[in-house]
């Protein structure tokens, strides 16, 4: 598609539709083409909100993407200047995460890793033929053109992606997510297009066996991991993996990035080449397994953060910026809105040529997000002189979503929970659900037919996040009288994140401990039954 016209208005052009995920600076709406009836996706920048360096980056991204045309690849088709908003229309991809279509699969083997592997390598090769560096390759920016089964991966977000001039080595900033980063960004050394590579063998070790070669809760002791190149095949999980397919990691995953495989040499390995012959066909329930864990913890830490970030205005300062995305997969993902991104690509250096980080924004964690500034940290505990006040708000309208479950409300509280909330509970074995289909199921067939259930709150802490977010943790006790006329009570621990929209607080998250005392809880009160 032709570049507009520079006196093109959005409006003439596009009809905007629902919106599809929300950032820090931007949101994202499907649009309809009007002459040709067309959806895409509009990523619609208020750019009053952005510092210069912001907007340069903005301008960067526009950039990049519209030099960038491959099936594999979200596809810029338009982007429109205004006096206060910058709108970057890009294809409309309904087909959600490839990490989470892979665990709803009936079948997944490592020849299917092999397929996915390659389609991702094809759109890194197409960027760095054409002079382009990604720096964020991780799963939650491979999405699926549509829900049709073999639909196209396709490569997104390109808000932290840069030009490089050939095979150019230099200093570009620290930039990237922790656990795919690669050795010689930690080391703070000048870097290319490796460094996409290594992201790749990242990825594709866990598309192998469902969880990352490098891990530790301890950020420091695992970038040492990733420094060093420690990695392993531990059985029994990767004996039923092919030796090519380990070959192909380790050409991936070499410390020297001078000596690490290119994405075109990659994509002529006999692992993808010649899969039919090659990789095993058989089903890896294992992997699968896995892979829906790895999912979850991603999933709570974006809907943990998501509240904790992208409500705080980072980049005011002109420097590094972590916020949040959000959303079901059909929306552009950026860069300037990952849950775990690092950037730091507007550093200082001084006379002795070191660099100063001071303004590097990091996201160590979901439970341990800090964001340091020059001379001043704040944390996920800072408050402010009205902190009293809404901290009591938040008590309240906790109590008020309780209320509506011991009455088995489910009006009540579906006014109080974001419709698309995500939450671990207990009977849910482990997974994360999105939306309200499993709580509904106990509000008619469980809640109603208990009552005589005296709830309490105790010990509520509450973290103030900015003024529309907040989350509070706090214990419930719960009070009853079994069959047999004999009082109990049990308890358990809970954890929920407040977003406040239109003057309006929501739950978007809750996570739930088992009862300390039995198996039952609000949502399963199998105790109460006996």
């Amino acid at each position: 598609m032709a570049a507009p016209l520079v006196c093109t208005r959005f409006s003439d052009n596009y009809e905007l539709k629902e919106e599809l995920g929300k950032g820090a600076f931007s949101v994202v709406r499907k649009c309809i083409q009007k002459h040709t009836g067309l959806e895409f996706a509009a990523k619609i920048i208020n750019t009053k909100k952005l510092s210069a360096r912001d907007f340069q980056k903005l301008e960067r991204e526009a950039r990049i993407c519209r030099k960038l045309q491959h099936p594999n690849i979200v596809r810029l088709h338009d982007s429109i200047q205004e006096e206060l908003f910058h709108y970057l229309v890009f294809d409309l991809v309904t087909g959600g995460e490839l990490f989470e279509d892979i665990v709803a699969r009936e079948f997944y083997s490592e020849a299917d890793a092999s397929h996915c592997i390659q389609q991702i390598l094809e759109s890194v090769n197409h960027c760095h033929t054409n002079g382009v560096v990604h720096r964020d390759l991780k799963p939650e920016n491979l999405l699926l053109a549509s829900k049709v089964k073999g639909a196209a991966v396709k490569l997104a977000d390109f808000g932290l992606a840069i030009e490089v001039q050939g095979e150019q080595q230099a200093w570009f900033g620290f930039a990237g997510t922790p656990g795919y980063l690669s050795p010689e960004v930690l080391k703070k050394e000048p870097y290319g297009k490796p460094v996409d590579i290594w992201a790749c063998g990242v990825i594709l070790y866990i598309l192998l066996v469902g969880y990352p070669p490098f891990w530790d809760e301890d950020q420091h002791r695992l970038y040492a991991q990733i420094k060093a190149g420690a990695y392993d095949y531990p059985s029994p999980e990767w004996d039923t993996v092919t030796p090519d397919a380990k070959n192909l990691i380790n050409q991936m995953l070499t410390v020297n990035p001078a000596k690490r495989v290119t994405a075109s040499d990659a994509l002529k390995h006999p692992w993808i080449c010649y899969r039919e012959k090659v990789a095993s066909a058989v089903h890896r329930q294992e992997t699968v397994d896995c892979l829906k864990k790895f999912n979850a913890r991603r999933k709570l830490k974006g809907a943990i953060l998501t509240t904790m970030l992208a409500t705080r205005n980072f980049s005011r300062s002109g420097r590094s910026i972590v916020t949040n995305k959000k959303g079901d997969g059909s929306q552009v993902k950026e860069s300037t809105e990952s849950n775990t991104t690092l950037e730091d690509d507007d550093v200082r250096e001084d006379k002795k040529g070191t660099v100063d980080r001071s303004s590097t924004v990091i996201a160590k964690d979901a439970e341990d997000v800090r964001i340091v500034c020059p001379n001043k940290t704040f944390s996920q505990h800072s408050t402010n002189s009205c902190g009293s006040a809404r901290k009591q708000e938040i008590v309240k309208i906790t109590e008020q979503l309780i209320e509506s479950i011991n009455n088995a409300d489910f009006e009540g509280y579906t006014k109080i929970c974001d419709p698309h909330m995500t939450a671990f509970e207990p009977e849910a074995l482990g997974n994360l659900l999105e939306g309200m289909e499993f709580h509904k199921f106990y509000f008619d067939h469980v809640l109603g037919k208990n009552r005589g259930i005296n709830t309490t709150v105790l010990n509520p802490t509450v973290h103030l996040l900015g003024d529309d977010a907040a989350c509070i943790a706090y214990i419930i006790l719960v009070q009853y009288i079994d069959k047999q006329g004999v009082p109990r009570s049990h308890q358990y621990e809970e954890t929920r994140v407040w977003h406040r929209r239109d003057n309006k607080w929501q739950n978007v998250h809750s996570h739930r401990s088992a009862s300390v005392a039995s198996t039952s809880s609000v949502f399963s009160p199998s105790a109460i039954n006996k």
